[in-house]
């Protein structure tokens, strides 16, 4: 019987991936990807499972997360378009990954990504930068839970803004309680947050998702 990771890539018909959408490693003939799309909430892979394939988000959004002992959901990282998730450096994931909206997905065969940078010191350079941005995005992460409540939503704003946004305006594509998951706060504080950084001016929260950034330098001093 077929794992039931593998039934979940095979949900929706596979569509063919151009290649402005592949990335630096499907230039190689011998390496083939696919699209899948992930309804919202859609389990991608579970921890411990085996990492079959590597993903790239070309529409959406995805969780990654760590449950708990007490069965609390720890979100590791957000990936939004362009992010590539699910490099492991062992057989098996050491995260969950879900979407977290209407999401598309470039699926990569580990093997195939794996063979190739063996006999392409390029194409293993490249695999090696996309292992240390994850890396790196895992560390920053970590950093924001030595600040306060206010400075830790402030450095997501900052986050987020960096990543998802060309202007003074971000539209969140997580709920109130992704971030609280994320951040290591209540929903409430992170509500509580939200005012707090309003009442100083930095923001003007426009919807529950949509912010308008009106002082990000002081959301960078915050988060320093």
């Amino acid at each position: 019987m077929p794992r039931a990771g593998a039934l979940r890539h095979q949900t929706t018909p596979p569509r063919a991936v151009p290649p402005t959408h592949a990335g630096p490693f499907l230039g190689a003939s011998e390496l083939m990807g696919f699209i899948i799309s992930y309804p919202p909430d859609a389990e991608i892979y579970g921890e411990e499972e085996q990492a079959e394939y590597f993903y790239k988000v070309v529409n959406g959004s995805v969780r990654t997360y760590k449950t708990l002992k007490s069965g609390r959901r720890q979100i590791v990282a957000f990936h939004v378009p362009g992010d590539v998730f699910g490099l492991e450096t062992r057989g098996e994931h050491t995260l969950s990954a879900d979407a977290v909206a209407e999401s598309s997905l470039l699926l990569i065969k580990r093997s195939a990504l794996v063979a190739l940078a063996e006999q392409d010191k390029d194409a293993a350079g490249r695999l090696w930068t996309l292992t240390a941005a994850e890396l790196r995005q895992v560390q920053d992460h970590i950093r924001l839970f030595a600040l306060p409540a206010r400075e830790r939503v402030a450095g997501f704003l900052v986050e987020m803004a960096q990543r998802l946004s060309a202007n003074d305006e971000v539209e969140l594509p997580m709920a109130r309680q992704d971030i609280a998951g994320y951040l290591g706060l209540t929903v409430e504080t992170v509500s509580r947050s939200f005012t707090q950084l309003e009442r100083l001016d930095a923001i003007t929260v426009r919807t529950s998702r949509r912010i308008l950034l009106r002082n990000y330098f002081a959301l960078v001093r915050l988060s320093a």
